[in-house]
């Protein structure tokens, strides 16, 4: 592994190299890796400042300093979501105009308190509808291990900056797979935080209806654990926080899935490598417990129905109440704010009633195992161009994603948490990612899962973290 967020910090905190200096390095790596399209927005003046901030906080103010995690590491935030003081998101459309900027989200401010130097947004396809980042305003975002693949969506700027080095962790979000479609096409690590573990104040707490959520891509699970605890804070809402093995005798129940259905195949490379992460964990003592497509068949369609609803009155919402110019947008955009409006009330109370269901079953799957691995995408990242957004066929877009990435989106639905990893590498060395899910507030046991499965060394990172000491 070619260093993390964490040891960025490390070096920072003893010296080995100043924040400004790390910012410096981050400005320089983004030059670089321009071609990559991973940025959208770039604000090397505050980056700089940011950084001389917390370097002048290290000389003056060390104990405070010292109980920020991440002081001085330089960070992008997504163009979407948010937002960031000073950081003016266009949700990758022409809809908005790059100027001023709101204040800062809870997010935000955690961020900020964490100690990361924000200096830029990175590229998301407009307002998130894609799993590849391609907006039509640009950059087209490639993915720095094959540029002539996708980075994934909608956090594939997020994902290529980081899986480039450009930054060592990054802002993103997660409505429909956002976090952990790109971190799989990248080699990274993704987790979806359970629903509501994430704050959404001060303006939408119940964004999309609940069921995006934002955090992080990262180069480590540790990272992933750091950040998680950082921004979530002590509190997991109604649930327990459970430690890492809290079966009878430690020993926990891995519901195994290496089946996608007829209509959504996955490539027997990636479900090679879903097998072998089971079986990994298996040798710790635990149980593999077989599970079928037909355990997960309704939720996928039920799941995928319920986000093309939501995300599609939820756009046609703001269109409205922002008083938005809509022929400015994307035809695809326009097609989804379309089909929102047409929504009969009844066909959208139908739609939430199922998306609770969704819930309920896993609720019941989770009676019978402790944990899920399951594969996160059915074949390597698609070329450039696979998601065009030039047409107005909102259902053969939805279908799209959903063959690309089949059981992304029912996590969403359902508000349970899931992570993906790479375990491994194709023969075009691509990631080889795997994908595990848990019980509502059970992120520990993810993270103790992964971070057992990151421990085997099966993925190296490509591009060393900018800065980073060697």
């Amino acid at each position: 592994m070619q260093g993390d967020a964490t040891d960025l910090a490390a070096a920072i905190r003893r010296g080995s190299l100043s924040g400004a200096e790390a910012m410096q390095a981050s400005l320089e790596a983004a030059a670089r890796q321009e071609p990559l399209g991973a940025i959208a927005y770039l604000d090397a003046a505050m980056g700089l400042a940011s950084a001389e901030d917390r370097d002048r906080e290290r000389r003056s103010a060390p104990s405070r300093f010292a109980v920020r995690p991440f002081a001085g590491v330089p960070t992008l935030a997504k163009d979407l979501g948010g937002p960031f003081a000073g950081l003016p998101v266009t949700a990758g459309s022409r809809l908005f105009e790059r100027k001023g900027g709101e204040a800062d989200s809870d997010l935000a401010s955690r961020f900020r308190d964490a100690g990361f130097c924000l200096f830029g947004l990175t590229t998301s396809p407009e307002f998130g509808l894609s799993l590849a980042s391609e907006p039509a305003i640009g950059p087209v975002c490639r993915n720095p291990l094959d540029p002539t693949r996708t980075a994934g969506g909608s956090s594939g700027g997020a994902a290529a900056a980081v899986a480039a080095g450009i930054v060592a962790i990054a802002h993103a979000t997660d409505a429909g797979g956002s976090i952990r479609v790109p971190a799989a096409c990248c080699g990274l690590v993704g987790l979806k935080p359970t629903r509501g573990a994430i704050p959404g104040g001060p303006s939408f707490g119940n964004h999309l209806a609940g069921i995006a959520s934002e955090l992080a891509v990262c180069r480590s699970v540790r990272d992933t654990a750091l950040i998680f605890d950082r921004l979530s804070g002590k509190s997991r809402g109604p649930f327990p926080d459970p430690s890492p093995v809290d079966s009878d005798n430690g020993r926990l129940r891995i519901g195994l899935l290496v089946d996608t259905g007829a209509a959504y195949p996955t490539e027997g490379d990636r479900l090679a490598a879903v097998e072998a992460a089971a079986r990994t964990i298996e040798g710790d003592g635990h149980e593999i417990v077989p599970l079928s497509w037909a355990d997960f068949e309704w939720s996928v369609a039920a799941g995928g129905r319920a986000f093309a609803d939501i995300v599609s009155v939820n756009l046609a919402a703001l269109i409205k109440a922002a008083a938005l110019d809509e022929s400015k947008a994307e035809p695809l955009t326009q097609a989804f704010a379309a089909r929102g409006r047409a929504l009969p009330a009844t066909s959208l109370w139908n739609t939430l009633n199922e998306a609770v269901l969704v819930s309920h079953k896993l609720w019941a799957l989770f009676d019978r195992v402790d944990c899920i691995v399951m594969p996160m995408l059915s074949s390597a990242p698609l070329a450039i161009g696979s998601f065009p957004s030039d047409h107005a066929n909102t259902d053969l877009h939805l279908e799209r994603m959903t063959a690309f990435a089949p059981l992304a989106c029912f996590a969403n639905i359902s508000g349970f948490p899931a992570l993906t990893l790479p375990f491994g590498q194709d023969e075009h060395a691509m990631p080889l990612p795997v994908q595990i899910m848990a019980p509502m507030g059970n992120e520990p046991r993810l993270l103790s899962l992964a971070a057992r499965l990151e421990a085997e060394g099966r993925w190296q990172h490509r591009f060393p973290v900018a800065g980073l000491p060697s």
